[in-house]
C-alpha cells in the first residue's frame, strides 16, 4: 500500500491516469473513495490523486492531539505533492476538504493551478464562537461515546445529505458503509483540531481579496450553510466562480457528478489555455 510520512502521520493515497495532476481533498465524513467517479472520470485525460487524511484510516490516526490542526490538513497537501514530483496541480476539495483546499490556494499559491471547493462551510459565525466552540466539544464527545453507529444515524437524516439517499439509494449505501470503517477518535480528534480552531471564512475578506488562484465554488440549493458561504467569497473575491446545483444538497460530487464534471472542465479549460480572468478583468 503507498504511504507517504507527512510531520508526524503517514498518509495512504492513490493515483490513477497520466497528464497535468489533480488532488482530491475529502469531506469530514468521507475519505479518498468519496472522489471514486471524479478519478474514473479525469483520470483519462488528468493524473488524479487522492489520500486519506490524517486520522482517516487505513492513513494513520495519531493519538497526540498535537499531530492534528488546520495547517497541517494544508500542509499534508503539500508533502503528498512535493513526494509525488508535482510542482503544480488543479486541488479539488469538498467541505472540509473544500476549507483545506481554499487556505492552500492562500499559502502555496504558486502550487494550484486551480481552486474547486464543493460545499464548503463557514466554520462557525465569528459573532458567537463560544456557542460554535460548544457545538464543536458536544460532536466531538459524541463520536468518543456514542461511536460511529450513533453519528451514522444523525447523517442518515441530515437535511444537505437526504438528497443523495433519495437520488441514488445505492451511492448512499457505499457512502455509510465506508463511514463506518472510520476511526471514532480520529473523527474526534478532526473535530475538535481541526475543524474547531480554524479561522471563520466570514472573517478572511482581506485574504479572499486578494486571492489570484482560479477558484470555482459549486453548491447544492439545499445546503444552505453552503450557499452562505459561496455567496460571501463570490462577492468578496473576484478571482471565484459560484455555480449553484438545483435541487441537491451537500455531496455535489456524488448527487449530480456529471454537472460537476462539466463545470470544473469549463474551469479547467480556461485555466489551461491562458484564458482565465477574475472579474472586472
Amino acid at each position: 500500500m503507498p504511504y507517504i510520512d507527512s510531520d508526524g502521520a503517514r498518509l495512504y493515497y492513490e493515483e490513477a491516469g497520466t497528464g497535468t495532476p489533480i488532488v482530491f481533498c475529502h469531506e469530514f465524513s468521507g475519505d479518498l473513495w468519496s472522489w471514486e467517479k471524479q478519478i474514473q472520470h479525469f483520470s483519462r485525460y488528468y493524473r488524479c490523486i487522492a489520500f486519506n487524511a490524517r486520522g482517516y484510516p487505513p492513513s494513520e490516526v495519531p493519538k497526540s492531539l498535537s499531530n492534528y490542526s488546520h495547517q497541517h490538513a494544508v500542509d499534508d497537501v503539500a508533502v503528498v505533492m512535493r513526494h509525488l514530483g508535482l510542482k503544480k496541480a488543479h486541488i479539488i476539495g469538498c467541505s472540509m476538504g473544500s476549507r483545506t483546499t481554499l487556505d492552500f490556494g492562500l499559502t502555496y499559491p504558486r502550487m494550484a493551478l486551480s481552486l474547486t471547493m464543493i460545499g464548503i462551510g463557514s466554520g462557525g459565525d465569528p459573532r458567537n464562537k463560544a456557542a460554535f466552540l460548544r457545538q464543536t466539544e458536544a460532536r466531538a464527545r459524541l463520536y468518543e461515546e456514542g461511536g460511529l453507529g450513533v453519528v451514522l444515524e444523525g447523517l442518515r437524516k441530515a437535511e444537505n445529505r437526504v438528497q443523495l439517499k433519495r437520488k441514488n439509494p445505492r451511492a448512499f449505501d457505499d457512502f455509510c458503509r465506508r463511514f463506518m470503517q472510520h476511526s471514532a477518535q480520529g473523527c474526534a480528534n478532526i473535530t475538535r483540531r481541526v475543524q474547531g480552531r480554524r479561522v471563520s471564512l466570514f472573517s478572511m475578506e482581506r485574504a479572499l481579496r486578494a486571492m489570484k488562484v482560479p477558484a470555482l465554488v459549486i453548491v447544492g440549493d439545499e445546503d444552505p450553510g453552503a450557499i452562505d458561504s459561496g455567496l460571501f467569497m463570490k462577492q468578496v473575491s473576484p478571482a471565484v466562480r459560484l455555480a449553484i446545483v438545483p435541487a441537491t444538497g451537500h455531496l455535489v460530487n456524488l448527487e449530480e457528478p456529471d454537472a460537476m464534471h462539466r463545470l470544473v472542465e469549463d474551469l479547467f479549460a480556461l485555466v489551461e489555455s491562458g484564458k482565465w480572468r477574475p472579474r472586472g478583468k
